[in-house]
Formats: structure tokens, C-alpha cells, sequence
């Protein structure tokens, strides 16, 4: 009797080190998290801003290593911790770049009050950077607890809890705020059908506000 074989199952990578990024090649990998300490200066910066009514709405196909990252919240320049946020920005958007060997990337860096994506899904693109600045990041799940079958429409418009999408409910990570996230997407060569399942985080008392920024392939 054949001894039956486990499901081919993609995973998360847990680091401290962003070089650790670049383990999102390896082909069961499909998203790679890195915790990392903050610079107190943005932790300020941050408790001036999101308390506060400043909306940020930036999204723009740069040239990391051409772009002025002083412009992208000119309104908020005079206010201690915006220099630190911006090159903070400028180190993620040229690591990416580096990364995939990118001359241009996708930047968007937006302050959100609701959920933006509320449901588990994956995203049609290659790979993806997402980063929480104060607040709650983004929510995930690994492969071995979710019923894929289930993504999008096909959930007859139930909740994620009640659809049986999620196989096991205490499975749902999130990734603390200032981490670095790496999603891979269903458009990367070999990984079709097989992108990050995710979301954005969902609504409670503990929050309210935070900033996201999200890179992709320009």
C-alpha cells in the first residue's frame, strides 16, 4: 500500500534580519516576515499623526534612487520624526528595488481608519512589500489552514470565520506593526494559484488608525 503524501503546502519565513528577505525565492516560500526595532524618532512622529485628522494619500511609480522621499508628507515635514519615517521609507523602497532587480517600483503609503481589504484573498502580482506604521498589520495564513476553494465569491458572501475557509481559527497571524512582510503573489513564475492568502486587519477598539505602505514591481 502506497504511503500518502503530504499536501505541498507553502509557508511563512519568521526573521529578525531583513537581509533574510531574500528567502522569498525559495519555492515554498510564499511570504517572508521580518520583526525589526523602529527608530523612536518615527514611534513620535507616528503618535502626532495618527491621533490626529492628517489624512496621507501618496501612491506614485518611482525611482528609489532618484526620488525625493522629503516630499512624501511635505504638510507634515515640520514635525519631529519626519525625517527618520522618510529615509525609514527610502531603505524599504531601495531593498526592494535591490531585491528584484527593479529600476522603478509602486509606492503607495496611505493612513487607513477600516479595514481596506476585509476579506482573506491573494493578489495578481508578483511579489509584494507591506508595512504597518503604528497600528495593527496585516493578518495572514498559512496554506495548512485554509481551504482555498473557499477564496472570493465562492463564500456566497459568508464571513471569513463562518465560510470554512479557515481551517483552524487560532492560525491567523498578524504581523506587528513596523515589520516588514513580503507576499508573493499569484503572478510569480511557479507559484500560480498558490499566492499569500491575507487581509487587512479587522476592526476592533484596540485601533483605530495607521499608516500602511505597500511596494510593488513599477
Amino acid at each position: 500500500m502506497l504511503a500518502r503524501l503530504a499536501p505541498n503546502y507553502s509557508c511563512a519565513y519568521h526573521s529578525d534580519d531583513l537581509a533574510d528577505l531574500s528567502t522569498i525565492y525559495e519555492p515554498n516560500i510564499n511570504m517572508c516576515v521580518v520583526e525589526r526595532p523602529i527608530d523612536k524618532a518615527v514611534e513620535t512622529f507616528m503618535g502626532h499623526l495618527l491621533p490626529g485628522r492628517n489624512e496621507v494619500s501618496f501612491v506614485e511609480n518611482i525611482e528609489p534612487t532618484a526620488f525625493d522621499f522629503f516630499c512624501l508628507i511635505p504638510q507634515l515635514g515640520h514635525l519631529p520624526g519626519y525625517r527618520e519615517l522618510c529615509l525609514d521609507i527610502a531603505r524599504l523602497a531601495n531593498l526592494f528595488s535591490d531585491l528584484f532587480d527593479l529600476k522603478r517600483v509602486g509606492l503607495r503609503l496611505r493612513t487607513l481608519d477600516h479595514p481596506m481589504c476585509p476579506r482573506f484573498h491573494v493578489d495578481s502580482v508578483t511579489c509584494r512589500l507591506v508595512c504597518t506604521y503604528g497600528g495593527v498589520g496585516t493578518q495572514w495564513l498559512e496554506d495548512a489552514y485554509v481551504d482555498r476553494s473557499k477564496l472570493g465569491q465562492i463564500s456566497a458572501g459568508l464571513k471569513d470565520e463562518q465560510s470554512g475557509l479557515i481551517l483552524d481559527l487560532d492560525a491567523i497571524h498578524t504581523m506587528p506593526a513596523y515589520a516588514v512582510g513580503l507576499l508573493k503573489g499569484n503572478a510569480w513564475e511557479g507559484n500560480e494559484q498558490r499566492g499569500a492568502v491575507h487581509r487587512s486587519p479587522q476592526v476592533t477598539k484596540a485601533w483605530s488608525r495607521r499608516l500602511l505602505l505597500t511596494l510593488d514591481f513599477g
